[in-house]
């Protein structure tokens, strides 16, 4: 295996403004809060390119849980 002629520096990647929004839920301790009861049991819904894209996998997953008071979904900006 030869290596590449020109390499990329990792830092490179900083400069660049491409936002990632990413959905996840699952049952938190108190439902005004955000710490979640078992993280191993946390449902990852995907990481979208906008919050428009999030916000509709995030409603989404919300409405089906509207009845489940101690379910939660959020949308974190990733980048």
């Amino acid at each position: 295996m030869t290596a590449p002629d020109a390499t990329i520096d990792d830092r490179q990647f900083d400069g660049e403004d491409q936002p990632l929004f990413m959905v996840m839920g699952g049952e938190v301790r108190d439902p005004r809060g955000a710490e979640f009861v078992n993280l191993a049991a946390i449902d990852v819904r995907g990481i979208y390119p906008s919050y428009d894209a999030a916000f509709n996998v995030w409603r989404g997953a919300a409405q089906a849980t509207v009845d489940r008071a101690f379910i939660k979904y959020m949308i974190i900006r990733l980048r």
